[in-house]
């Protein structure tokens, strides 16, 4: 592998040499004409090695408040304008002339494609008598999903999305099992269209059923107990022509009893005095509600509806118990009547509360789990436990409590990284998480409930070694006084003296975390000797809503 400085210096000193002898975007030769006294005492700028194609500047403008705004480029917007293709193969033609020249391309493209090339897993999921998980054997566009009655048995292709197109256009979208282990709903999407057609395969055979489901956006697939139908959201069928293009309003919630062609599923709600509400379901374990999360655009605050099916999946009404959408609340399960709630409501790093259906007055509310002075970003009932997963100084960590809210245990894990998982059934034995790092692709672990102890369910070969590098954590004050925590990767030995290429990435907003997790385009920059820095700025999810809210103008 090329070094990075040999790579990079050539290549910036030709940019910088094109930045400073260029016509500024907005300079066309008529705005360089020489002045009535001439230029002759001005240095003659160095003639550029690139040729540029010329960029037409027209006379568009709009008048705006009474000013005359110009314009000049629009017409670049029009991509399919014969003049715009032309323009944009000619800059091309000058870009991928360039980096022709680079020798080192070809074995960074060598060394990447070798990095890329490790067998994936994904967390497991059981069903009745089987298992589910994803596997990725390196280059494959596509995650392939695998069945097996036992975790030491070999599993087989249940599901591969890459065969569902010959030009790979299609994905597989949800993936969500029968509750009699019998059958799996599974979603699929077009040319990376939101839209999604569910269908139903049969675990036994292999084969799809009739079960077409059409005009779902933004849903997933919630089966009844008995295995008999599901829950879904839709919109309408779009008008001719605005299949891609017509905006989606009026989500609704249907079901759809197996057998059935889709013209016959039930409208179980809609909203249409609120076009821009969506509804996300999932039926409680026992069988007994349907808890819908009602959210709008990209708030994560929301409300809660609930549907009691005693009485079968299409009667009854929904009751609105949460209907304020003054904080973020996350279904977590249920014992009886009584459901369990992760939210920030009067807890900006996250707390778990029970609310009793036949006593929903927040006066009632109970709080299970108490804010901490870490961050709750996710919670499970597993195994008939809670696990509790926190961010510690931008950490995964993770908690074990009782259903009383007794802390039981805290899950041990290998270094600094990010968990994810910890899903399951509430009387199951054991869950499964995944673990990565800056330097480390995921590992998937099974967890014994009873225990307390992990074990490596799969864990990928590599083509490097992930102990050449280490991760340490700095904190530094911002401006105001803010203490900013910042990780930095590089190779162990590296001496941080400021002299180092380094590749600092920040982002802080829409309560995005960033925490650690492995990029092989990130690994290959640290093998060439650069340093990789992630800061954790204000306006991410890092510490809670406060945080959130401090990176808001």
């Amino acid at each position: 592998m090329p070094t990075i400085r040999s790579v990079l210096l050539p290549a910036l000193l030709s940019v910088a040499f094109v930045v400073a002898c260029r016509p500024s975007a907005s300079e066309t030769p008529a705005d360089r004409a020489p002045s009535a006294e001439g230029d002759a005492g001005a240095p003659a700028a160095a003639p550029s090695p690139y040729s540029y194609p010329a960029t037409r500047r027209a006379d568009t403008a709009e008048e705006l408040h009474g000013t005359r705004v110009a314009d000049p480029y629009r017409w670049l917007e029009d991509l399919d304008a014969p003049e715009t293709r032309a323009w944009v193969e000619a800059e091309n033609a000058v870009t991928f002339g360039y980096l022709e020249t680079i020798a080192a391309r070809a074995p960074i493209r060598a060394r990447l494609t070798e990095l890329w090339n490790y067998e994936r897993f994904g967390l497991p999921m059981r069903e009745g008598k089987h298992y589910f998980y994803s596997r990725n054997d390196g280059l494959q566009n596509q995650n392939v999903i695998y069945v097996t009655p036992s975790l030491d048995a070999e599993a087989k292709v249940f599901l591969d999305p890459n065969t569902l197109s010959e030009d790979g256009t299609v994905a597989l979208g949800s993936f969500t099992p029968g509750p009699k282990g019998k059958l799996v709903a599974y979603g699929i999407k077009r040319a990376g269209s939101d839209w999604e057609e569910f269908k139903v395969r049969d675990i036994k055979t292999g084969k799809d059923l009739p079960d077409h489901i059409q005009w779902s956006k933004f849903s997933e697939i919630s089966w009844t107990k008995d295995g008999k139908g599901f829950f879904y959201a839709r919109f309408a069928a779009p008008k001719e022509g605005e299949t891609f293009e017509g905006a989606n309003y009026n989500h609704m919630i249907y079901y759809h009893a197996l057998g059935a062609p889709q013209a016959d599923d039930v409208k179980i709600y809609e909203r249409p005095d609120q076009p821009r509400w969506g509804f996300g379901s999932s039926v409680t374990e026992d069988g007994r509600y349907l808890v819908s999360r009602v959210w709008e655009g990209t708030s994560k605050k929301n409300g809660v509806f609930v549907l009691d099916l005693k009485a079968g999946p299409t009667k009854g009404q929904f009751v609105e118990l949460l209907n304020q959408f003054d904080a973020e609340y996350s279904f977590v399960g249920n014992q009886g009547s009584k459901l369990l709630f992760r939210t920030d409501k009067d807890a900006p790093r996250g707390r778990v509360i029970e609310i009793d259906l036949k006593r929903p007055d927040p006066a009632d509310w109970k709080t299970i789990i108490p804010q901490a002075p870490e961050t709750l970003h996710g919670a499970s009932y597993v195994g008939g436990k809670l696990f509790a997963r926190y961010l510690k100084d931008v950490r995964s960590q993770v908690k074990v409590f009782s259903l009383k809210g007794a802390l039981e245990r805290e899950v041990e894990f290998p270094g600094i990284g990010t968990v994810y998982g910890f899903g399951g059934k509430q009387d199951a034995k054991e869950t499964f998480y995944t673990f990565t790092s800056f330097t480390e692709p995921g590992t998937v672990y099974r967890y014994d409930i009873k225990s307390g102890e992990s074990s490596v369910f799969k864990s990928p070969a590599l083509k490097f070694n992930p102990d050449d590098y280490e991760t340490r954590q700095v904190f530094y004050k911002s401006k105001d006084g803010t203490t900013i925590p910042m990780f930095i990767t590089a190779k162990k030995g590296l001496e941080l003296n400021g002299q180092n290429p380094t590749y600092l990435y920040a982002y802080g907003g829409f309560n995005i975390s960033l925490t650690p997790g492995f990029s092989v385009p990130n690994l290959a920059w640290m093998e060439m000797g650069g340093v990789y820095a992630v800061a954790n700025l204000r306006g991410g999810g890092e510490f809670g809503e406060e945080w959130h809210r401090g990176g808001n103008l």
